[in-house]
């Protein structure tokens, strides 16, 4: 099987006529969703389990098993199996490569490939797939396919490593160009970045990083906050599907319908999930308030917003309450309200792990504590 040889960005034949339905209601369903986005006083709290959401479930679409519940579990001192180490560690990798990506963009603001190259290495340090080029474009040819396949019979052959660079810079120049519609300009990016297949692994989660971060560059959203990867991930047959047709039958509309499909279902569900968290946000502030009669009552809320799993050594230093005895009275009222449970008591040198259920609860969207 051959490489692949990409159409250029510019080349790229769309029919817009039937495509102005889905370009207006997608443009209008993100509208309301950057609407929502602008009623939230403090978003890097209320945003922030969406946040780690979304990093969990880009992760499970290129196979990872781990749940968010048992991300914030591992980072309040919990043991998992190696295996699961693994998982948690590329879901937290996620968090800190998109909040890095942020961090690039404020120093120069558009995308480019140094910053992509950049954004790679975070993704991947420490974690499966590091030895493999970590942070550079590949310079051998890869394919995709079955366990044990071979170039063969793989499903898919990116382009030729000697290659590469041309269709990165035309890629690179489309991004920062002006198009007809931003929307669609995202959809070509977002497929012609794993068409290029630029890295050894990696791919999917950095095409997928890149879509807020786009968003956000071209000022049509006011934080880097959209989470498309429930939808994708719910959809993930027809996900790749609708990828692998654009390579196999140039078939470009069928994607990018797909793609501003998923843009409407998901900022509607999106916004939704926004009114719950801010809802149960502003039920918790006086529920926690009246529960401790504490000066800390704001802190204590923030701080379980951000760490909805949480051992109680965590719990101290995070709100600033520097005498134990202090925060172990606060915890108990907060448990015995229940607002927190218990779900790991102190052994040895390991403190008591508590979690925040209404939070979890309502980002999981099932009972899991």
């Amino acid at each position: 099987m051959k490489p692949f040889v990409p159409t250029k960005m510019n080349d790229i034949n769309l029919d817009f006529v039937k495509l102005i339905p889905l370009i207006s209601k997608s443009n209008s369903a993100l509208s309301n969703y950057n609407g929502a986005l602008k009623h939230l006083l403090n978003p890097g709290i209320l945003l922030a389990p969406m946040t780690a959401k979304e990093a969990t479930l880009s992760s499970k679409i290129e196979g990872t098993q781990a749940t968010l519940t048992e991300v914030y579990k591992q980072n309040a001192g919990e043991d998992f199996s190696i295996n699961k180490q693994q998982d948690i560690n590329e879901i937290n990798n996620y968090c800190e490569a998109t909040f890095f990506a942020v961090e690039k963009l404020k120093e120069k603001p558009f995308i480019h490939l140094n910053m992509i190259r950049d954004i790679h290495s975070v993704l991947l340090k420490g974690v499966r797939g590091e030895n493999r080029a970590r942070g550079e474009f590949r310079k051998i040819q890869n394919w995709i396919g079955p366990k044990g396949s071979n170039i063969e019979n793989a499903s898919y052959v990116p382009p030729a490593p000697q290659e590469l660079m041309k269709y990165l810079d035309d890629w690179e120049k489309f991004v920062n160009s002006d198009y007809i519609d931003l929307l669609i300009q995202l959809g070509l990016v977002h497929a012609q970045f794993e068409i290029i297949h630029p890295f050894l692994d990696g791919n999917g989660r950095l095409g997928r990083i890149l879509i807020p971060l786009f968003l956000f560059q071209k000022g049509y959203l006011q934080m880097p906050a959209f989470y498309l990867s429930e939808y994708f991930e719910s959809n993930r047959d027809e996900y790749y599907q609708k990828l692998k047709n654009v390579s196999v039958k140039n078939d470009w509309q069928s994607w990018i319908e797909f793609f501003l499909n998923a843009i409407i279902i998901q900022s509607e569900k999106n916004i939704v999930k926004i009114k719950e968290i801010m809802d149960l946000y502003e039920k918790m502030k006086t529920t926690i308030a009246e529960t401790t009669k504490s000066i800390h009552s704001q802190c204590i809320l923030d701080v379980l917003f951000i760490y909805p799993v949480i051992n109680s050594t965590q719990f101290s230093k995070k709100t600033k309450i520097e005498r134990k005895a202090t925060a172990n009275a606060l915890l108990q009222k907060l448990e015995d309200k229940g607002i927190i449970k218990l779900i790991k008591e102190a052994s040895g040198n390991r403190p008591n792990i508590y979690a925040f259920a209404h939070l979890l609860n309502l980002i999981e969207e099932k009972e899991v504590i």
